[in-house]
């Protein structure tokens, strides 16, 4: 008899003693987030907010790294109870809703992970997450294993960020540097004072409640830093950013950067 199983790596990994450390899949590629999955990484975060992966692109996505030992994370485009159904629908475990700005916000999100009475997300019996029926007590054993992750990203909502972590089936916040950055008027200066004066006062405050804290460093130096603050899971990068510093480090050898003078910039016309 075949037994099958129903676990959240991701989940499994905030459970081990050293911080997770993951990176985003910009590329959209499911062999570009295979091969992440064997890399050494902790998680890897599928966005559907800022790349144009689609539901079926998740599903294949979600179909190579099934295979790897590597947590998956997935970013929905917005807070959409019809999006996070059908994300669930076809496997996700881990959702991460941004922009949330109030404890309505949050309260909603978690709604639509819920089965009712607890939520509002629609019953189906035969999908991917449920082997297509093969799991038959699928819809008693998917609860335990689901996680909820809110982000902070405005300076309105990091006031706010007590109240937010405080919501019932909330399991992490995630501060996203940038954008919060941008609230407070340091459009593209993440590492300004007051910035991270917010991203270091985070954790402590998460952990009061009882919930995890994650958030992204564009490099090495920066994560370690995020997690020294005690953040319990930390980014680095993506996928593109690690291509595109390899191919600098490479052409740097022979003297060259990544653009030549010769393709630069488009000819005038």
């Amino acid at each position: 008899m075949i037994t099958l199983e129903l676990v959240n790596k991701f989940k499994n990994r905030l459970a081990e003693p050293l911080t997770p450390l993951g990176t985003w899949l910009m590329s959209a590629s499911p062999t570009c987030a295979e091969a992440i999955g064997w890399s050494g990484l902790d998680f890897v975060v599928v966005d559907m907010e800022h790349v144009p992966i689609e539901l079926p692109d998740v599903i294949e996505i979600h179909r190579a790294l099934a295979a790897t030992p590597i947590g998956t994370i997935t970013r929905v485009p917005w807070n959409d109870p019809v999006v996070v159904k059908r994300l669930l629908d076809a496997g996700a475990q881990t959702l991460m809703f941004p922009m949330i700005q109030t404890t309505d916000d949050a309260a909603a999100a978690v709604r639509a992970t819920r089965y009712p009475p607890a939520g509002i997300r629609g019953v189906a019996a035969v999908h991917r997450a449920s082997r297509y029926g093969a799991m038959s007590d699928y819809l008693k054993r998917s609860g335990p294993e689901l996680m909820v992750i809110v982000q902070i990203e405005t300076r309105e909502s990091w006031a706010r960020l007590d109240a937010i972590a405080s919501v019932d089936g909330v399991d992490a916040v995630f501060i996203g540097p940038a954008d919060l950055a941008a609230s407070m008027g340091r459009l593209g200066d993440v590492m300004h004072p007051e910035v991270q004066e917010a991203i270091r006062a985070t954790p402590a405050l998460c952990h009061a409640r009882g919930k995890k804290a994650g958030t992204v460093g564009a490099n090495a130096d920066v994560a370690k830093t995020y997690a020294g603050h005690g953040y319990d899971f930390v980014g680095i990068g993506s996928d593109l950013v690690a291509m595109n510093a390899t191919f600098k480090a490479q052409l740097a050898a022979f003297g060259r950067g990544l653009l030549t003078p010769s393709t630069s910039a488009p000819a005038a016309y």
